[in-house]
């Protein structure tokens, strides 16, 4: 039979179409793969013909297309849990290690915990008699430490325990004690450097001390980190004489929550001190709800508590509520540079032979359903414009706002010396995921419980503060002028910077972290669509399991590129992007920006950089 020349050449055409689709499939450029779709839209969304970012496209999911198909179908049938530990490998996510088996024997002979990390601890040391347990450089320098301790020394009698260095420069950091000492007699626990310099920290102490006998807690350089949540639960409750000392808890820590809930509830002579808590804080943030409620011959102290700090806010509820012959001194209280906000609610009420002190106290103050007699107001300032309002100084406000975080437009010329802050990315490493997946699993308030089973996500846990946290900043309500939207996909990402700026897009970032907290000189400068005042849409991450951004545009900013030198040697060291804000008349009077340059909202432009990682949109040139 002959065959046609057409019908030969159809042939050899569909075989070298095959032959090539099998190489390419079996190669680095499956076209099949998350990352090849992704570029393919990019091409397809975006109308000009710029080179792709390398930097964005990196980020897109690493998954296979095996990988994605199979990772999907699990979403489609809600079982993504019972694989989440390679979903999480092939995916690149940011994902909690499950704790390894408990380590639930009695531990008759002392221990010494050092370089240790990510552990279980049930039971230990239960009714241990005298010794010592030394926990040194535990999780120490790691990225993700968890640790549980559950019911840890219960019972014991003259047991002391030592945290030394515990998870210090950990960067998110989950550490639970759950009924630690409690019914104990005798013995002490300390914490010294414990959670020191960390990035993101979630802490709870729950029925800690509980039915103790004269045990002794002491808290020295307690969290001194970035920011996270600090939550004691029934701590000392019922307890007996035992003394609770809490020094330089929080220094110098940036936007630190505490919560005391119950503490020291039916407590009898408990003894609390806390001096220098939240000293020189930005914004903490420090609850104490039904604190001391019921207790008998309390003495609480507290001694240049949130001192020195930027702004911050206590509440007081229900403190030392029907308690018995309380005494309480607040000295050198909430002595902000910037107003915080006091409420004390029902503050000693019904308590018999209370005492309390307040001596050169701050301003912004709420006193509701307070106790009438006992209380005393020495130097207390109540007014705003008082003559002993303080001035910041520039070392103080470099505590909080980093030099050279924000500047002034007129810094951004060639030739001008300034320092640079550290732009360095300290969140974990992730990856977009495939909106094929993405689009499959929850993302809304409304559905935790779902997220939470996915990710294997404790209540109270690290997991499930950081998962609501990014929802609530999500579905927070747009400021005026502002549209925003969370991205956890690079096709969504795409979709949304297009709606607000069309297809004519181009993306920008600073090149590298060189130049961090040095002194830079600006090289050569671009302006960015001519320098005119124009619109863009501006990329910051949020901590989430998989790659998550919140994208939002941006008016009235002017966007530069500028080479970044070394400013003793001239050489190009970097290629930064910085976007400068006209308009900051709707930003909080307590903005950094405020802080660092002294002005106030509506009265300056505000200048930064893009830190690495996040990015800004604008037309293309």
């Amino acid at each position: 039979m002959k065959t046609s020349l057409p019908t030969l050449l159809l042939f050899l055409c569909l075989v070298s179409i095959s032959s090539t689709i099998l190489i390419t499939v079996n190669g680095k450029n499956d076209p099949f793969t998350p990352k090849a779709y992704s570029t393919r839209y990019w091409s397809k969304q975006i109308s000009n013909n710029l080179p792709k970012s390398t930097f964005l496209l990196s980020k897109a999911s690493p998954l296979t297309a095996t990988e994605s198909a199979t990772f999907s179908k699990l979403a489609t049938h809600n079982s993504l849990s019972t694989h989440l530990s390679k979903f999480c490998n092939s995916a690149k996510l940011f994902c909690f290690p499950d704790l390894s088996s408990s380590t639930d024997n009695k531990h008759d002979k002392d221990s010494n915990f050092a370089t240790y990390s990510d552990q279980n601890f049930t039971n230990y040391g239960t009714d241990k008699t005298g010794g010592s347990d030394q926990f040194k450089a535990y999780s120490e320098n790691e990225n993700l430490p968890v640790n549980s301790f559950r019911r840890y020394s219960r019972n014991s009698e003259g047991h002391d325990d030592a945290f030394s260095a515990y998870s210090t420069n950990g960067n998110v950091v989950d550490n639970q004690f759950n009924t630690y000492g409690t019914a104990t007699t005798g013995g002490s626990g300390v914490f010294n450097n414990y959670d020191k310099d960390v990035n993101v920290v979630n802490a709870k102490f729950t029925s800690y001390s509980t039915d103790g006998t004269g045990r002794k807690q002491s808290f020295q350089n307690y969290l001194t980190g970035n920011v996270g949540d600090q939550k004691f639960t029934s701590y000392g409750k019922n307890a007996d004489g035992t003394p609770n000392d809490f020094t330089t808890y929080g220094k110098d820590s940036n936007v630190l929550g505490s919560g005391f809930s119950g503490y020291g509830e039916n407590a009898n002579s408990v003894e609390n001190t806390f001096k220098g808590y939240s000293e020189g804080g930005n914004n903490p943030q420090n609850h104490f709800d039904n604190y001391g409620e019921k207790g008998n011959g309390a003495v609480e102290t507290f001694t240049s508590y949130r001192d020195q700090s930027n702004v911050g806010d206590d509440s007081f509820q229900s403190y030392s509520k029907n308690s018995n012959s309380a005494k309480v001194n607040f000295v050198n209280y909430g002595k902000s540079f910037n107003e915080g906000t006091d409420k004390f609610t029902g503050y000693g009420k019904g308590a018999q032979g209370l005492k309390v002190g307040f001596k050169i106290y701050g301003v912004n103050n709420t006193f509701k359903g307070y106790a009438k007699t006992g209380v005393t107001f020495a130097k207390y300032t109540n007014d705003t414009t008082s003559a002993e309002k303080m001035e910041m100084s520039d070392s103080v406000v470099n505590k909080w706002v980093e030099p050279g975080k924000f500047f002034r437009e007129s810094k951004m010329k060639t030739g001008a010396v300034l320092p640079m802050p550290d732009i360095q990315d300290k969140m974990p490493e992730r990856s977009f995921l495939p909106r094929s997946i993405s689009s499959k699993l929850p993302f809304s308030s409304s559905k935790i419980g779902e997220l939470k089973q996915i990710f294997h996500a404790g209540d109270n846990s690290t997991m499930e503060k950081l998962i609501s946290d990014a929802l609530v900043e999500c579905e927070r309500e747009p400021s005026k002028d502002e549209t925003k939207r969370c991205v956890g996909s690079l096709e969504d990402m795409i979709d949304f910077v297009t709606s607000v700026l069309g297809r004519n897009v181009v993306v920008r970032t600073t090149e590298n972290t060189k130049g961090s907290k040095t002194n830079i000189m600006i090289g050569e400068i671009k302006k960015i669509n001519g320098g005119k005042v124009t619109k863009s849409v501006s990329c910051h991450q949020s901590l989430y399991p998989y790659l998550l951004y919140y994208c939002h545009s941006v008016p009235k900013v002017r966007v530069y590129e500028a080479d970044i030198l070394d400013s003793k040697t001239k050489e190009k060291i970097n290629h930064g992007t910085a976007i400068c804000h006209l308009d900051t008349s709707v930003w909080s009077p307590s903005h950094g920006a405020f802080l660092a340059l002294g002005s106030s909202p509506g009265k300056i432009e505000v200048c930064h950089w893009i830190f690495e990682n996040d990015m800004t949109w604008t037309t293309a040139d």
